[in-house]
């Protein structure tokens, strides 16, 4: 189990992330979603171990990931931002992570390869940017790997890609017990493929659930009503949003969804209807409820360019 605790990470004066308590067991796909700056890509770097956090611990079965070379085995990630030596092959590729990690998988590599239909003898640079992606993932899931972070997952990858890197996680999660966590700006790929969801603002966890219990949290009522009312008569209910045309109110509410039921018959409603919300609508309205604003120019993203150079990997 992966285990993050307190997690504080700073880059000058700017605070990427603050807090932060996470844990990943195996055998499960967990989603990080946020908005720009929230704090992902930081977050997933120290559990990778390449950033070390100014306070918190994260370890791997109990060791310390940054301060052990061992740990670090047991793990492989898949930045947004992808890195090959170059002028190197995949099969060149292939060989240096052959010798970083010790559990890497040459046959299930090449097997790999002919599913996605990489060519391993040609420059990886030469790829388009979907098929690096494709090819980082191979590299990856080839380590057969305890865990895989994997940053912005599906940028660039077509809808048939998509599926084939889903379908290929699942399978090594079933199979292997391979704990995945990653974070996508497309919360519709998500759902229906993780099993935990964690949302990040502005450097803090708001939450980490199921996302079957997440989705069932918040939903979405169509009510009307024969007599004229306003926003009043919903004063018991945890309203996230209320709209009203003529007679007719839509609401967003957190809580109990057939206590709300029962509460909202009492009231003789002539039409009374309840929907699911996606897992996008259910964000959307997470962090409307925080005052979100977007902000063009993310903190986090500006800090880490100015602070990298100044970072020690190991």
């Amino acid at each position: 189990m992966i285990t993050a605790a307190g997690v504080t990470k700073c880059f000058g004066k700017v605070k990427a992330l603050d807090q932060v308590s996470f844990s990943m067991e195996k055998g499960k796909i967990y989603g990080l979603v946020g908005a720009n700056g929230a704090g992902k890509s930081t977050l997933l770097r120290i559990l990778a171990g390449v950033y070390r956090q100014n306070e918190g611990t994260v370890e791997i079965d109990g060791v310390p990931v940054y301060e052990h070379a061992a740990a670090k085995d047991q793990l492989v990630f898949v930045p947004d931002e992808l890195f090959f030596l170059h002028g190197a092959s995949l099969k060149r590729m292939a060989k240096l992570y052959a010798a970083l990690y010790p559990s890497f998988d040459n046959g299930y590599f090449q097997s790999l390869a002919e599913t996605f239909q990489l060519n391993m003898k040609v420059s990886v640079q030469s790829f388009s940017k979907g098929m690096k992606r494709q090819a980082a993932i191979i590299l990856a899931l080839a380590c057969r790997p305890g865990y895989l972070l994997l940053d912005e997952t599906f940028d660039g990858l077509d809808p048939i890609m998509r599926n084939l890197v889903k379908s290929v996680v699942c399978r090594e999660v079933e199979e292997h017990k391979m704990a995945v966590l990653l974070s996508s700006h497309s919360l519709r790929e998500l759902e229906g493929f993780c099993d935990q969801l964690a949302m990040l603002y502005k450097g803090g966890l708001i939450f980490e659930s199921d996302i079957t219990d997440l989705q069932t949290s918040l939903f979405k009522i169509q009510v009307a009503f024969d007599y004229n009312y306003d926003q009043k008569l919903f004063d018991q209910l945890a309203l996230l949003k209320c709209t009203k045309q003529g007679k007719v109110s839509s609401l967003i509410v957190r809580g109990e969804k057939e206590e709300t039921v029962a509460y909202l018959k009492e009231l003789h409603p002539a039409i009374l209807e309840v929907l699911p919300l996606s897992l996008e609508e259910v964000f959307t309205y997470e962090l409307d409820a925080l005052g979100y604003v977007f902000d063009p120019e993310p903190a986090e993203k500006e800090a880490v360019q100015n602070e990298n150079q100044n970072e020690t990997v190991e």
